[in-house]
């Protein structure tokens, strides 16, 4: 009994082992990235606790990393929580933070110099040269390169740390300020020059803080604060200068788009902008109005407008190298299409997506461009030649869908998706006969709702709201496009002409008199006698000339 009891015993807790085994190992199946995510977090958490290290000891160094590790724990939860599509791209992950750990790099080694550059100054005793520290660095690059949001909550962080390394219960109130200024400062940056306009308000912004931290501590009329003032106003010059020269370098390491160089593509005489105006001059109208679309779309919903524009104005450079086969490019009423049959056709307007991803990369587009010139269609279906297929060959049954489909993928943005809807209710709206504000209207929520019903916009992070809010727009600007004109009369510059020298009299002729013009009563009068004299061999002369009224 007891050796059966002993058994019992063994195979239950070998199975209880062979559970905790087993749920230990589907946990790391299923949490494998956020493993090898919270791995990279502690590193990151090291590195920065050695960089803001001054004091010797294990103890402080300890104390550093846990404190770090909280931070950059909450850090890490609002970039999962909110800004997913960072979350899952380990290389935006990577640059994140690479800019923690160099942004307290910098402001360490600036600490070096600015202390030296004190020193030398012969500047009163004290450490009015940590007003200089260009910590803003981070937070304006973090703006440029991903977000606002990513921005706000990088300048909690880094504040935070800037404290526990300066040992300095205020500097972060400082730190933090100038650093929501650097991010306030870019957030619509379309210009390089911008940048050095946000250092000047962040100059502004750090001085006055500067000052009421003097004031805060009694120092506002001590011997160090003239020198507080000139660190804190040259903070700003500093951080412009040093973001003009990281930003380039980070975006051609990382391949990353900022607005800045966006705003660079719109240029007509970028080749491939030039070549698709000669090449395909119907296309380019049609992405035009398209990136017209896509921006006041992209503006309803909050998603980069520009990034909308952008990608409107090159998603079909596909169509370079066919134009003819496509309709907006013919100038007869022959087609190509005609001769051939509805799977060729459908297979050369399949081809211009795949013919301008390569082109993208040839003329090394950013990646974030080329990803919606691969999804602008989607999976989408050919319905025009897919239902022509069916008339001819109806005996022999329903051809495959897949035949006449996009290869895809769905839109992944938003910005994606909003492209898509624009392509295709420009390209519809140009088949209404008489374009009302109505028919408009019931065409905008003809096409959206079908494509919102063929799953095309499934994986991107469009809501309800915003599609509603995408009608709206769409409807308002072809509103506009196809606006009523008042049909103005030809002009007839010759029966103008013929019309006043009647009422005045033409050019070298006697003017006639009032009394011969109206019909006043003296029209029985008789000729003056030089007339008469003129008109004596006729029987008509002896006569009174009359003129007939309403001339």
């Amino acid at each position: 009994m007891i050796d059966m009891k002993n058994g019992i015993q063994k195979s239950s807790s070998s199975s209880k082992a062979k559970n905790i085994q087993e749920f230990i190992r589907d946990y790391r199946e299923r949490h494998r990235d956020d493993v090898s995510r919270v791995a990279a977090l502690i590193g990151l958490g090291l590195i920065s606790a050695l960089v803001i290290q001054k004091k010797v000891g294990i103890d402080h160094f300890i104390g550093s990393f846990l404190i770090i590790a909280i931070i950059l724990l909450v850090f890490y939860k609002d970039i999962k929580r909110y800004k997913p599509v960072y979350f899952r791209d380990y290389k935006m992950l990577f640059l994140l933070g690479l800019l923690v750990t160099g942004t307290l790099l910098l402001g360490r080694v600036s600490e070096y110099v600015l202390s030296g550059l004190h020193r030398g100054l012969d500047f009163p005793v004290g450490e009015s040269f940590i007003y200089a520290i260009p910590i803003p660095i981070g937070a304006m690059l973090v703006t440029l390169i991903f977000d606002f949001h990513a921005a706000i909550i990088f300048s909690f962080a880094i504040s935070l740390l800037t404290g526990i390394w300066l040992n300095n219960p205020i500097y972060p109130v400082y730190s933090f300020i100038g650093s929501l200024t650097a991010a306030f400062s870019v957030i619509r940056c379309r210009r390089r020059s911008a940048i050095i306009k946000g250092g000047v308000y962040v100059s502004g912004v750090n001085f006055v803080t500067a000052g009421i931290i003097l004031l805060l501590n009694g120092q506002l009329f001590s011997p160090i604060a003239p020198s507080a003032f000139l660190f804190a106003a040259v903070s700003g010059i500093s951080v412009a200068a040093i973001v003009s020269v990281l930003l380039p370098a980070i975006e051609y390491s990382f391949g990353i788009t900022t607005d800045i160089s966006l705003i660079e593509l719109l240029d007509l005489d970028q080749p491939l902008m030039r070549n698709l105006m000669i090449t395909a001059p119907g296309t380019y109208h049609h992405s035009v109005i398209v990136g017209n679309l896509a921006e006041a779309a992209a503006e309803a919903v909050g998603a980069n407008p520009l990034l909308a524009r952008v990608t409107a104005y090159y998603h079909d450079i596909g169509k370079i190298k066919m134009p003819e086969y496509f309709v907006e490019n013919q100038g007869s009423s022959i087609s190509k299409h005609d001769k051939l049959t509805p799977h060729m056709s459908s297979m050369i307007l399949i081809s211009h997506v795949k013919e301008g991803v390569e082109l993208g990369k040839q003329y090394k587009l950013p990646k974030s461009v080329i990803d919606i010139i691969q999804q602008h269609h989607g999976t989408s279906l050919i319905t025009f030649f897919f239902q022509k297929a069916i008339e001819q060959h109806i005996a022999d049954g329903i051809p495959s869908q897949d035949n006449y489909r996009y290869p895809g993928p769905k839109p992944q943005t938003r910005v994606a998706a909003l492209v898509m809807m624009a392509d295709a209710v420009e390209a519809a709206s140009r088949s209404l006969a008489d374009p009302t504000p109505a028919r408009i209207s019931a065409l905008v929520d003809k096409i959206i709702n079908h494509i919102f019903l063929d799953s095309q916009i499934d994986e991107c992070e469009l809501t309800l709201k915003d599609i509603s809010e995408v009608k709206k727009r769409f409807t308002y600007i072809l509103t506009s496009i196809f606006h009523r004109r008042i049909e103005y009369p030809e002009l007839d510059l010759k029966a103008i002409q013929h019309r006043a020298d009647r009422l005045h009299g033409s050019p070298g002729q006697e003017t006639k008199r009032p009394s011969q013009v109206q019909g006043n009563g003296n029209s029985n009068k008789e000729q003056p006698k030089a007339d008469k004299d003129k008109s004596t061999e006729s029987k008509e002369s002896n006569k009174d000339v009359t003129q007939p009224s309403g001339q």
